[in-house]
């Protein structure tokens, strides 16, 4: 028997539109529409552009001792912000310090004496697991999540929705669409300027159209991923997941050292004691042929590293490829990446790929 496949409320609309449907993480979601995957990221560069990443899961905690029980899990610091804010951090697993999920926490704003409101933000297919290390409620109030994403997705949202638009970046609000109350974050997963509106299922098939009257274009999970990637973003069962701590990914930063305890302490000192035996590096190769994932990186002729993640950039017009190699390998060395044979000429770079 197949598992149960999720739908986004906004289905039926992006059917309408003529999107390409893939599975992903259980559900069925738009990879792109009839413009096409490059269109769709140079409109994202460019311009604005709106996604519907309502497979992303969301754990609620809203109890007195949910700030607590969020500080001795993850490894981020919540003390360094306070309500109305976001904060990226990981869940590690206990025995070895590897990222079992990176999460976004959003820290509803709350009146004073009132208990803290959090939602945690795991990967869709990772959300039991999350559950069972922080406690709190996987949400199953039917919602979208929409993302709108660009240098210009602020200006255009004010025009329709000023609420959304004026949360500020690794902010949280709430704003009222159609009469209901959404959560707006100022966070995004393509380097550019922007938010992401959880709205309840109800008033989505109203808020989407609204975003594209307002010059917001549709967007799949195509283009999200070749702009997480110019962006450097990990990709979780890429970048992280077994065996990949944080140090490894270069995401030391999410560690909060100075905290007395979080899961995965003991690993991760070890590991920071004696150094990583790896590292996540950025590649540039010659040409238009993307390098792809579990692609051999080469040193010298020889295997030294593997590609976590790699594709062709519509921005820079070459290939990139993130990949994990021997913590030597430094920018400027000149490697290849073995691509079903033919060997791709590149070089490592400096990372973001491309800086906003």
């Amino acid at each position: 028997m197949n598992p149960t496949v999720e739908r986004s409320p906004l289905d039926p609309i992006h059917r309408e539109l003529g999107a390409r449907m893939v599975p992903f993480g259980g559900w069925e979601m738009p990879l792109e529409y009839q413009q096409g995957t490059l269109a769709e990221h140079r409109a994202c560069r460019t311009g604005a552009v709106v996604f519907d990443v309502s497979h992303l899961g969301s754990v609620r905690l809203e109890d007195d001792s949910a700030f607590d029980r969020l500080q001795a899990v993850l490894t981020n610091d919540l003390g360094k912000i306070g309500p109305g804010r976001a904060q990226y951090t990981h869940l590690l697993d206990d025995h070895d310090g590897s990222v079992l999920d990176d999460l976004i926490v959003w820290w509803h704003p709350a009146p004073a004496g009132q208990p803290a409101t959090f939602d945690v933000m795991p990967n869709a297919s990772n959300t039991d697991r999350v559950v069972a290390a922080v406690g709190g409620v996987e949400t199953t109030d039917r919602r979208a999540v929409l993302a709108v994403q660009g240098p210009a997705s602020i200006d255009r949202l004010a025009k329709v929705f000023p609420a959304a638009a004026a949360v500020g970046r690794f902010r949280v609000g709430e704003a009222r669409w159609d009469s209901v109350e959404c959560v707006v974050a100022g966070t995004g997963y393509t380097g550019e300027r922007g938010v992401e509106i959880a709205v309840p299922a109800e008033a989505a098939a109203s808020l989407w159209p609204a975003l594209v009257g307002a010059g917001i274009e549709p967007a799949g999970l195509g283009a999200r991923d070749t702009l997480r990637l110019e962006a450097a973003l990990p990709l979780h069962g890429h970048e992280l997941g077994p065996g990949i701590s944080p140090l490894q990914a270069g995401l030391g930063w999410v560690v909060a050292w100075s905290k007395p305890s979080f899961r995965g302490r003991a690993a991760l000192d070890a590991e920071r004691k004696h150094g990583p035996h790896r590292h996540l590096v950025g590649i540039a190769t010659e040409g238009r042929r993307p390098p792809r994932a579990e692609c051999p990186v080469l040193i010298d002729g020889r295997v030294a590293g593997q590609v976590t993640s790699g594709n062709f950039s519509p921005t820079l017009g070459h290939g990139i490829a993130l990949a994990m190699v021997p913590p030597s390998v430094a920018v400027g060395q000149d490697v290849g990446i073995d691509v079903r044979g033919t060997v791709l000429a590149g070089h490592v770079v400096d990372t973001p790929f491309i800086h906003r």
